[in-house]
Parts: C-alpha cells; sequence; structure tokens
C-alpha cells in the first residue's frame, strides 16, 4: 500500500475525524417498537473505528415508518435510546451522523403507527412490494398526494428531529435524498407529476429538498448538516430519465449556496444499477465546495485512490462493515476481510448477523 491519506485525519463542517472512512448507512430493522435499544448502541460502538458513522436510516415522523423495526427520532423514548449509541460511540473516539430517512411511498400501513399516512409527492404507487412483520410481504400501497399542508408539516418534522437528534448527541444530521425515499421521490419526475411549484421543472422538482436542507441547515448549523444522493440508483422503482444530469447539476449547486457540511454520492453499480458516469461525479465535486464523500463498492486500494486523486475527501463502506466491526483496523494492518457475511440476517430482529461477528484478532487466535 503506497498511500495511507485513508487514516489521516479529516474535517467535515465544524467536526474533527480520525480518518476519512465512514461507516455507510445500512437499514438493519432491530429497533423494536421503532426505539434503538442496547444491542443497537452495541452494534454502533463496535464500528467505532470509523472516523464518522453514519446511521441507518431514522425516521423524522411516524409517517416515514415505511420499514419493520426501523427506529425514529420524533419521540422522548427513540431521543433517549440515542443517548446509549451517541454515547457508546463517542466513547471509542468516533464521531456520528445520524440519517434522516422518511420513505414516502416506499412503506406499507402495517408497518406503521395508527393515524399515520403513506405518502408522497403524487399518487404514484411503486411497483414492488414491502415486508411487513404481521403478513409478511405486501405490495406498496397507493400513496396519497402530499398537499400543502402535508409539505408544511413534513419540513417542521424534519427540524424537530434535527433538534432532537442534537439534544441526543449527534455530531449531525444526514438527509437521506436517495434510494427512492421521500426526498428523492421529489426529484425524480417519474415519481413526481406535480403541476404547482414542487413540480414540472427541475427548479421545483428540486425545491422541496432545498427547503428541508435549508431549514434543517438554520435549526442545528449548517456545518452540521449533510445530504446523500443516488443519481442513477433504480432503488425503489425510480427509473432513469433524460434530466438526471440536469437535475444534480443544479441541486449540487444549490446545495454548494446553502452551505451543507457534505454531499455523501453513492454508486450503486457494485450492486446492479447503472454506474454514475465520473463526468457527474466530478460535476458535482467542482459545484460543490464543502467535503464530498463517496459511496459504492469500494475497497481499501479503490478509496486510497480516490482520495489521493482528489475526487473524495471521505470513503464509505457499507457491508463490510456489517460483518468485520474492525475494518479500519483490518485496513490498516493489510489484515483479511472476512467473508462470512450472513445475508438472510441483514434484517433479523435480533443479535445473530448483526453484533455477533469477530473481530480479526479474535478470529486468528
Amino acid at each position: 500500500m503506497k498511500s495511507n491519506k485513508l487514516f489521516t485525519s479529516a474535517k467535515t463542517g465544524s467536526v474533527e475525524l480520525a480518518n476519512r472512512v465512514v461507516m455507510a448507512p445500512m437499514t438493519r430493522c432491530r429497533a423494536i417498537g421503532n426505539v434503538p435499544n442496547d444491542l443497537v448502541a452495541e452494534y454502533y460502538k463496535q464500528r467505532s473505528g470509523a472516523g464518522l458513522i453514519i446511521t441507518e436510516g431514522v425516521s423524522p415522523s411516524p409517517n416515514g415508518l415505511g420499514y419493520a423495526r426501523i427506529p425514529g427520532i420524533f419521540n422522548s423514548q427513540q431521543v433517549e435510546g440515542w443517548k446509549k449509541v451517541t454515547s457508546a460511540v463517542h466513547k471509542e473516539g468516533s464521531k456520528i451522523f445520524i440519517q434522516f430517512m422518511h420513505s414516502g411511498r416506499i412503506s406499507h400501513s402495517l408497518n406503521m403507527p395508527q393515524g399515520s399516512q403513506v405518502l408522497a409527492p403524487s399518487a404514484v404507487k411503486a411497483a414492488g412490494q414491502m415486508w411487513t412483520d404481521s403478513q409478511q410481504m405486501q405490495d406498496f400501497q397507493e400513496p396519497k398526494a402530499m398537499t400543502a399542508e402535508d409539505l408544511a408539516l413534513t419540513k417542521a418534522e424534519f427540524v424537530t428531529a434535527a433538534k432532537n437528534a442534537m439534544e441526543a448527541g449527534f455530531d449531525g444530521v444526514e438527509l437521506h435524498s436517495a434510494n427512492g425515499y421521500l426526498l428523492e421521490q421529489f426529484l425524480s419526475p417519474v415519481s413526481n407529476i406535480r403541476t404547482d411549484n414542487y413540480g414540472g421543472s427541475i427548479e421545483n422538482r428540486c425545491r422541496f429538498v432545498l427547503e428541508i436542507a435549508a431549514a434543517v441547515a438554520e435549526a442545528i448549523g449548517k456545518e452540521n448538516t449533510g445530504i446523500r444522493l443516488s443519481p442513477y440508483g433504480v432503488a425503489s422503482d425510480m427509473p432513469h430519465y433524460p434530466e438526471i444530469d440536469a437535475t444534480y447539476d443544479y441541486l449540487s449547486t444549490q446545495l454548494n449556496n446553502i452551505g451543507i457540511a457534505y454531499i455523501h454520492l453513492v454508486d450503486h453499480s457494485a450492486m446492479g444499477a447503472p454506474a454514475v458516469p465520473l463526468e457527474i461525479k466530478k460535476l458535482i465535486r467542482s459545484n460543490f465546495k464543502n467535503t464530498l464523500i463517496l459511496a459504492g463498492g469500494y475497497n481499501h486500494e479503490t478509496a486510497e485512490a480516490a482520495i489521493e486523486s482528489g475526487l473524495a475527501d471521505l470513503v464509505a463502506f457499507g457491508r463490510p462493515f456489517i460483518n468485520n466491526p474492525d475494518l479500519v483496523d483490518r485496513f490498516k494492518t493489510n489484515s483479511p476481510l472476512s467473508e462470512d457475511l450472513k445475508m438472510d440476517l441483514f434484517y433479523a430482529a435480533d443479535e445473530k448477523g448483526y453484533t455477533d461477528y469477530p473481530a480479526f484478532q479474535t478470529v486468528s487466535e
């Protein structure tokens, strides 16, 4: 290994990081009753070798709880649960941002509390199915097109959740505007067929995302606010559309104007989606002057190359962190990575396939 820039300190916004390795957000479905518990705290503690941890998607609202057993941060019990997580991570010397994932139309009412609604920019049903604990796989439901009142309420929920996050000890908030969830649903003319100021033109389709980013940045500080984007991603029934490049050109420029801490750009080609063209990565890099995190199929060598070239400031790793809780130590010592990845336990409810992966030293003893 020629370069070791991955292990040098870095800064994003006002947050000092011990290294440039980021643990990417990954849904794990262990929050029973939508409240993070001691098991969740142990999971993140084990992976605190990362300079920055970004949590699994956390709903800022009862309406955003699309999947079974995902955590929220909209009530006091959830805030108290997250305090255990942030405390455990900080004691290990890492920093942690919470990812706000409002699932929008990628949801099912069986996974949601009474009185909540499946909301989206438009009443466009997504193709595909969703797991529910009570009735197993179910088709996605047709969402309710958000009214002006729904837009205002949802924006207020994001702001309240951001304040809750800081109370819970998080170093910042990442807005999930990727993978086909609510914020990306506004960006795409396939899922957003509105005819008001939030639909139609690129500027209108980006409006809600930018309003959320600006409101959260104002509430907790732009230096504590990031966003995740997935241009060319096809997750959650988000097909290609001709204006993708122009949309993300405009969006990244406007996010730069707001001055948020980072853009977290994910390329899903390692999992079969179309690759994000290098030109788009370079365009976003040019438009956005603060931290750029790249994610998607990286290993130690390719992460070093991305940082060395100046394309990325930080690199995020997802699946390797699942079965290698000590991933950073393995990178530093050139130790082999575990290949024992229990994919059937990704979304189970207990410690199996979650906190029971051993560190390398334990394996080799």
